[in-house]
Formats: C-alpha cells, sequence, structure tokens
C-alpha cells in the first residue's frame, strides 16, 4: 500500500515539474529572449502558471484529490496550444479567427526540427501533465 501511495506522490510531483518547467520556458523565451507573447500564447501561461502552484502545494502535501480540479484545466490548455499549434502549421486555421492585436499567433519564433514550435512545446507539456494525472489513482470513500 506505501509502494502504491508513493508512486502515485510520485506522478503527481513530475507533474508539478513539468509544469514548472513549462513556466519558466514561457519566461525564458519573453524576458531573455525578448519574443513577444501573441494572444493565444497569453491563454496557454494563464492556463500553465496556475497549474505550477496548484500542484506544487498538491504535491507538498501529497493532495492525490487536486486531479479533479487540475485535469480539466490542463486539457483545456491543451486544446488551446493544439489550436494554436494548427493555425501555426496549416495557414487555413489562420483565417477562422486571427489574432487581433499585437503579434499575430501564426509566428513562429522557433521551429526545430521543422515542427517543435513554442505551442508545441506547451502542447506537450499539457499533454504530459494531463497523461500523469490520469494515471494517478484516488481513493473514493
Amino acid at each position: 500500500m506505501d509502494k502504491e501511495i508513493s508512486i502515485q506522490n510520485l506522478l503527481l510531483y513530475i507533474a508539478w515539474l513539468i509544469a514548472v518547467v513549462a513556466t519558466l520556458g514561457s519566461l525564458y523565451f519573453s524576458e531573455i529572449r525578448l519574443f513577444v507573447p501573441c494572444e493565444l500564447c497569453w491563454y496557454q501561461r494563464i492556463v500553465m502558471y496556475p497549474l505550477s502552484i496548484l500542484l506544487g502545494i498538491a504535491a507538498y502535501y501529497n493532495d492525490l484529490k487536486i486531479k479533479r480540479y487540475v485535469l480539466p484545466i490542463a486539457i483545456m490548455g491543451g486544446v488551446i496550444s493544439l489550436y494554436h499549434y494548427l493555425i501555426q502549421k496549416i495557414p487555413s486555421f489562420g483565417s477562422i479567427k486571427p489574432c487581433a492585436e499585437g503579434v499575430p499567433c501564426n509566428v513562429q519564433y522557433i521551429n526545430w526540427l521543422g515542427f517543435i514550435t513554442i505551442p508545441f512545446l506547451a502542447l506537450t507539456a499539457f499533454t504530459i501533465i494531463s497523461v500523469l494525472l490520469l494515471l494517478i489513482k484516488t481513493n473514493k470513500k
């Protein structure tokens, strides 16, 4: 039983680490590399930053019940990231709703290996967090 609890807590801790790395990565791109975030980037940040805090608190207190609150948030962030990525990689998606002000959402500040962009990195983080949260088993009493 203790081994099962420790594995569950480890999954929560890893999810928190992913959220922290994603948060620090977004800050690196905007504050150090001076990439101006577009509208959809801000929405992804609005979702990711609280995950860093909520998952950190839950990991500290070994609160596995946080899953029911943060999993929908992580999935929502993944949907925003996927949409943003599609706007960048499929030109016809950009005509659906282009960003109105500031930096256009189809700008690719990075394009590693021809497919890794900032929204792709965010999508990867949200997906890993969601999968880790889905793997956590909470005891229903």
